[in-house]
């Protein structure tokens, strides 16, 4: 309606616009945040239900999204037939480090899970195997003792019972809040991968973003066929590090997972989708 006192323009009230004291008030729809997540690469908004359909891998870019470990055990085992082992085993503060017993109940209340690493047997495409994912949300899958035994038994496991192994590796490299005792994990790992080949068995890693460190030195990159995911930051000392050993600027894709595939340390990118397509045709391949 027109009103020729003000020379204005004024909208007719609406009822739904009132407050309890009857003041018009602006409406702004609200979004809940969980609805959507940003893509960290192409920042482009993608609908939550949208991303788990892809197992968080965006549409637009292609980029490969952290999963969770148990989303990863999820994503490449047959339905229900996941077996956990050591669920229960949690790691302590065995040299009195400052705040790590803070930190320790951090990362488990962030991740959900009691350590770094979940272990079992599981069948991918029908054949059983020992099945191992790292997790990135406690403590971005740094290598502890309990980590390190963890992965040993489950490698003895296999050995005993003649079953492949299928480890999914993500970490930040040994804890050190733990000093030497994590760093004897590299050995400790390496010695039961070692006995599991001198059995004439199967071994696969995939690793996914980022592998460094001590993992990286040790069962990471011992597998007899090495998968990634694509774009992964494979590599043991970080690219700033190396820039300041070497005094030389390192190439854009240094470290990346095609950059490693290229030099001969991977054998294999597969992208999310085809993962547990291609570790079925290899076991089916190496029975």
């Amino acid at each position: 309606m027109f009103n020729n006192d003000l020379f204005t323009f004024l909208k007719p009230k609406n009822e739904l616009e009132q407050t309890s004291e009857g003041l018009t008030v602006e409406y702004t729809p609200e979004i809940p945040e969980a609805m959507w997540v940003k893509c960290p690469k192409c920042k482009s908004l993608i609908l939550t239900a949208d991303l788990e359909a892809t197992n968080k891998v965006c549409a637009k870019c292609g980029h490969h999204m952290r999963l969770s470990a148990r989303e990863r055990i999820a994503m490449l085992s047959d339905e229900h037939s996941f077996e956990e082992f050591d669920a229960n085993m949690t790691s302590s503060n065995l040299l009195s480090f400052p705040d790590y017993d803070a930190k320790l109940q951090s990362a488990k209340h962030k991740s959900g899970e009691n350590e770094s690493v979940i272990t079992g047997t599981a069948e991918i495409g029908g054949y059983k195997t020992v099945l191992g994912a790292m997790d990135s949300g406690f403590m971005m899958g740094s290598m502890g003792t309990v980590t390190g035994e963890k992965i040993t038994r489950a490698f003895e496991y296999a050995t005993e019972n003649r079953l492949p192994v299928v480890l999914c590796t993500v970490s930040g490299g040994a804890r050190m809040q733990e000093g030497i005792l994590s760093l004897m994990q590299m050995a400790k790992t390496s010695g039961a991968v070692k006995r599991h080949s001198d059995a004439g068995l199967l071994y696969i890693t995939v690793l996914t973003d980022p592998t460094t460190g001590g993992v990286t030195a040790s069962f990471a990159m011992e597998g007899d066929i090495i998968l990634s995911e694509p774009n992964a930051l494979v590599g043991f000392a970080g690219p700033r590090v190396i820039e300041q050993t070497i005094r030389q600027k390192l190439p854009k894709d240094f470290q990346t997972a095609e950059f490693v595939e290229e030099k001969g340390f991977i054998d294999a990118v597969v992208p999310r989708k085809e993962l547990k397509s291609t570790i079925s045709k290899l076991l089916k391949m190496h029975r």
